[in-house]
């Protein structure tokens, strides 16, 4: 029982439905095979290594140990199963809108199309603007990803504009990216 309570308070926060947590090591294989799914990375210019799931799992630690936050874990509250991620994280590559915090998920196909998304990036935007006091937060999606890019809607997110990614110069297919933002004031107005 004590080790069930323990469990129930390692959340940052919830949503609904969602559990928002730190990384941890034992998140690492899960995240790859996330990462090794097609599907999944389809709008990516490849399927990231173990090594590199290792690396962005423990860069994601370190950001959220240096800012208080990150793409955090993410896991169903009903069964505590981690499906991906969701959540904020600094960008600063070349682009019109950086250096900015932008909002991002990833989730294993088998628990698409439940609203996850959606849901979880409300209460990230909610977090971002009420307890870390940011004025503005940004999304990107190449321009054929439309999932992502109607989650960004449904979050009331604005098109900005559109640029080509750096990290797809070699995949025209992917270019440009469109970009989203929504400010606090703009959020707050919708709840």
């Amino acid at each position: 029982m004590k080790t069930e309570q323990m469990d129930q308070t390692s959340y940052l926060f919830t949503s609904d439905r969602l559990g928002f947590r730190k990384w941890l090591e034992r998140d690492i294989s899960t995240m790859y095979e996330i990462n090794s799914d097609p599907m999944v990375m389809r709008f990516f210019a490849s399927c990231p290594t173990h090594n590199q799931t290792s690396d962005f799992v423990h860069r994601m630690m370190l950001h959220q140990q240096n800012k208080g936050f990150c793409y955090f874990a993410v896991e169903t509250l009903a069964d505590r199963n981690f499906i991906g991620f969701i959540g904020l994280m600094s960008q600063d590559y070349d682009a019109f809108f950086t250096p900015c915090v932008d909002i991002g998920w990833r989730l294993k196909r088998s628990e698409w199309n439940k609203g996850y998304a959606t849901e979880g990036a409300t209460r990230c935007l909610q977090y971002a603007f009420q307890e870390l006091r940011l004025n503005q937060v940004f999304a990107v999606a190449t321009h054929n990803n439309a999932p992502s890019i109607r989650v960004m809607k449904k979050l009331n997110m604005q098109q900005s504009g559109s640029f080509d990614h750096p990290a797809l110069e070699s995949n025209s297919s992917l270019n440009p990216c469109e970009v989203y933002r929504i400010d606090r004031a703009a959020f707050n107005l919708n709840r």
